[in-house]
Parts: C-alpha cells; structure tokens; sequence
C-alpha cells in the first residue's frame, strides 16, 4: 500500500467531476465503486487496483500485478509486451491525475516525508537522551515528554510525518527550558 500526497484543492475539483470512481473509469476496466469514495479495478499486468482519498487528503493505493510464471505467460502473449506497457503508462496517468503531480514531483514529495519521519525519530532520540543526561529535568517533564514522545509515534505509525516533527520539536524545546 502506498500513500500519495495530493496537490491541496485537487481532490474537490475531481469531486465535482465525478469522483476519483469517475478517474478509474477512465484509465482501467471492471472499476467497482467502494464505501469509501474510491474504487477497485484491473487493467492488462495489474490485476488489483483499489484507490481512494484518505481522511488526511492523501491518495491510498494498493495494486497487485502480475508475479512469475503469470507475468511470463502475460508478455510472452500476443501483444502482451505492448499491453504491459500500455499498463505503466495507464498507471502513471492516473496517478498524474489523481494527485496533481507528474512522477518527479511525487518523488521530491515523498523524499521531503522521508526527511519529516527521519527528523522525528531524530526528536525522540534527542529527547531520550536529553532526559537521560540532564540532572534538571523534573519527573513532571520526563513523564509530559514520555507522552508527548508515544503521540510522536503514533503520528508516526498514522503516516502523518508533519504533525510528528513538530511535535518532536515541542518536546526538545520543553526540555530544554
């Protein structure tokens, strides 16, 4: 499962074209709509696609494709290599679409999340340690960071990279008062 970030107001503009069910129809075949608001479809290697629009406005894809023996017997078909391709490229479109991002911007995006995930868990590090060496830190602002430090993680294992640094960042200013 991958999680896309979505150019801010996208996702009301493709609402008022007819949802992201609407962008399905239109890059792959059997699209079944889903409870919540995206849809389940396949197309040539891809055998699985379901997308939709989290509560945080991120796009949530899972896609199976094509695996061994399966994917062999696909390309070695008759025309299987150009309906493969015809795949990636279908694939690409509508994450281009979906998301407001061609692929590079997609992978900048998720470079700088990267960078927000590994600059929390750097936080909390720093916060741990800070409590372990400092003589000044009271067991009132140990416990406080201790909290702060599980909401930090679970910010974390929710996928929301910005919300976790700076909270992260909050504790260290706490602690170092």
């Amino acid at each position: 499962m991958e999680r896309f970030e979505v150019k801010r107001g996208l996702i009301k503009i493709i609402d008022s074209e007819g949802g992201l069910n609407s962008l399905g129809d239109k890059h792959f075949d059997n699209v079944d709509n889903t409870e919540n608001g995206g849809f389940n479809a396949s197309w040539g290697l891809l055998v699985d696609i379901n997308a939709h629009y989290d509560d945080e406005g991120k796009l949530v894809v899972d896609v199976q494709q094509l695996k061994g023996e399966d994917l062999q017997n696909f390309l070695e078909k008759e025309g299987g290599r150009d309906e493969a391709m015809e795949s990636r490229k279908r694939w690409s479109t509508f994450l281009d679409e979906s998301t407001g991002y061609n692929a590079k911007q997609r992978g900048d995006k998720a470079k700088e999340n990267g960078k927000k995930v590994a600059k929390a868990n750097s936080g909390i590090n720093m916060a741990r340690k800070l409590m372990a060496l400092s003589s000044k830190v009271t067991d009132e602002k140990r416990a406080k960071a201790e909290e702060m430090i599980a909401e930090v993680e679970q910010k974390l294992k929710e996928g929301n990279a910005t919300r976790a640094l700076s909270l992260s960042a909050k504790i260290n200013k706490m602690l170092e008062s």
